[in-house]
């Protein structure tokens, strides 16, 4: 659990716009953090706060700002780190799953030889909502083996079930902070 002074401050450094990508939608843009050293800084801290000291292999990405906290997190534990991207992206050997999206289905694909079998991994991105990409991430990873030891993430919209959808899955979940009714 983050303290309320630090979760008010990186809520700050977050900007909030109406009505995108659609309306009725409030999207939380994260590249106002990032582009602030500090709270980027203490961002990436405070998601890997808890398993400081842990082994960690590898920090695995979801496509596209995951790659971002993703690179500053493997970096900051000394893991390497493992895109995981949308179909077609990959050039080498690639296994990949099809997961739930509020409207239908999509893919994503990892390298084949991305993980080993019981290596130690946290998965990151900057967001958490209804939980679909996050889970099937977590079952790409757990397909080649790896042991999934969290998800982290900088925003969680509780409503919205996706972060008590990882937990389900036996993961533990790191947030920093909540948008509530979103």
């Amino acid at each position: 659990m983050i303290s309320p002074a630090l979760e008010n401050d990186l809520k700050a450094s977050i900007r909030s716009i109406p009505d995108y990508p659609k309306p009725g939608i409030l999207f939380h843009d994260i590249t106002t953090l990032l582009g602030d050293p500090r709270a980027f800084r203490r961002a990436i801290d405070e998601l890997v706060q808890p398993w400081a000291g842990m082994k960690i292999d590898k920090v695995a990405g979801i496509e596209a700002r995951g790659f971002i906290i993703g690179g500053a997190v493997a970096h900051q534990v000394s893991a390497g780190f493992v895109p995981i991207r949308k179909k077609g992206k990959l050039p080498h050997k690639r296994v990949s799953i099809a997961y739930s999206l509020e409207y239908g289905l999509d893919e994503m694909e990892m390298h084949a030889d991305a993980v080993q079998a019981h290596e130690r991994v946290v998965l990151v991105d900057d967001l958490i909502a209804t939980g679909g990409t996050a889970e099937g991430a977590v079952k790409l990873l757990r397909q080649l083996g790896a042991e999934v030891l969290a998800a982290c993430f900088i925003i969680d919209l509780p409503d919205l079930g996706g972060a008590d959808k990882l937990r389900r899955l036996d993961v533990p979940v790191r947030t920093l902070v909540q948008f509530e009714g979103d």
